[in-house]
């Protein structure tokens, strides 16, 4: 790949884009044609959607000369709400000033740019990266917003050269929302290969435990390193704010005695959530909601970027059908339910 890897900020450190090669072919391979219908990516918290967006933008600016939007809505430095081409300057600050509070409606701002962009440069080149953008718009407008990004689309106001639209999001909920239509196409990203997570943490300056205790604690996933970096490696402090975070006391106590079996049982295979899929839903539904676990059986390359899973680690909390985010996510119930005396 031509293109240079971005500078990410890793806690108090500037650190290079590392690792996911095959996702950046990904990415380069859309450059080339485009996306139809829009690209949804879910994964993990964490795992590094918003550092593979950042890559992308500068591979589709640089290799592929697209005209570049990024927005993280949830972002909280306004700079780094909205970054874009500088050859779309002028629509932007257009849209801008236009729109009243903008940056609080900044995914109808985003529409706006994408169609006046359309309007006025010939066959532009045109790619829209769109970071969490779901939990900014609501959960019941997502599938009108995901419509909306097809239209432009199917529908533009005038002929374009190519077009990319790449969503990512944590809410796993969403999925069924769009699942139900043809309007998207929807990828999983599983957190980083053992590799390239080495790759990261070698980057981590002063002391620091042996890398495969830290494998085990993270698997893979590069904010869960970030976190413990920032608590001094202590684990006990990230499982206890993961617990205070997600506030797992309230969600353990609201379930049925069988959901709590079942939970108990999924700690030491998550497997287990399939095995009693009639009785699990409600359950199978609130962890999803949380980002505790995710559906992980379409290990098919094709319908993921970067790879999947591997088809079972149960040190990493990984099953065939359902896999914990992180070791540390399993952790953080474990914990409740033994603060809760269920265990």
């Amino acid at each position: 790949m031509r293109t240079s890897r971005v500078k990410l900020r890793f806690s108090d450190l500037i650190v290079e884009f590392v690792d996911r090669d095959r996702a950046l072919r990904q990415i380069e391979e859309l450059g080339e044609r485009g996306t139809y219908p829009v690209y949804i990516i879910y994964g993990p918290e964490g795992c590094g959607k918003t550092a593979l967006l950042r890559q992308a933008k500068q591979i589709l600016e640089e290799e592929f000369s697209y005209s570049v939007i990024y927005v993280s809505p949830i972002s909280r430095e306004r700079e780094e709400i909205l970054s874009y081409s500088l050859d779309i300057k002028d629509v932007v600050h257009e849209v801008l000033s236009a729109i009243p509070d903008s940056y609080a409606r900044i995914a109808d701002v985003i529409l706006r740019i994408i169609s006046l962009v359309i309007q006025r440069f010939t066959r532009p080149r045109i790619a829209v990266l769109m970071d969490d953008v779901f939990q900014a718009i609501g959960l019941n407008k997502v599938e009108l917003y995901v419509k909306a990004l097809l239209n432009l689309i199917e529908y533009p106001p005038k002929e374009y050269e190519k077009i990319a639209i790449l969503v990512t999001s944590s809410e796993g909920i969403t999925r069924e929302k769009i699942g139900r239509h043809r309007w998207a196409h929807m990828y999983m990203m599983w957190n980083m290969c053992k590799e390239g997570f080495r790759e990261l943490y070698d980057l981590l300056p002063y002391q620091k435990p042996e890398f495969e205790h830290v494998w085990r604690l993270a698997g893979g996933n590069p904010w869960i390193l970030q976190e413990l970096y920032r608590s001094g490696w202590d684990a006990n402090k990230v499982v206890s704010y993961l617990i205070a975070y997600k506030d797992l006391h309230t969600f353990i106590a609201d379930l049925s005695n069988e959901e709590k079996e079942i939970l108990i049982s999924s700690l030491e295979d998550s497997d287990t959530l399939m095995k009693h899929i009639r009785d699990a839903k409600r359950l199978i539904y609130k962890l999803t909601e949380l980002n505790l676990i995710a559906r992980v059986w379409d290990r098919v390359e094709y319908l993921w970027f970067d790879f999947p899973p591997p088809e079972r680690d149960s040190e990493l909390g990984i099953g065939r059908y359902y896999a914990w985010q992180t070791p540390l996510h399993r952790e953080a119930v474990r914990r409740t339910l033994e603060q809760l005396g269920l265990t």
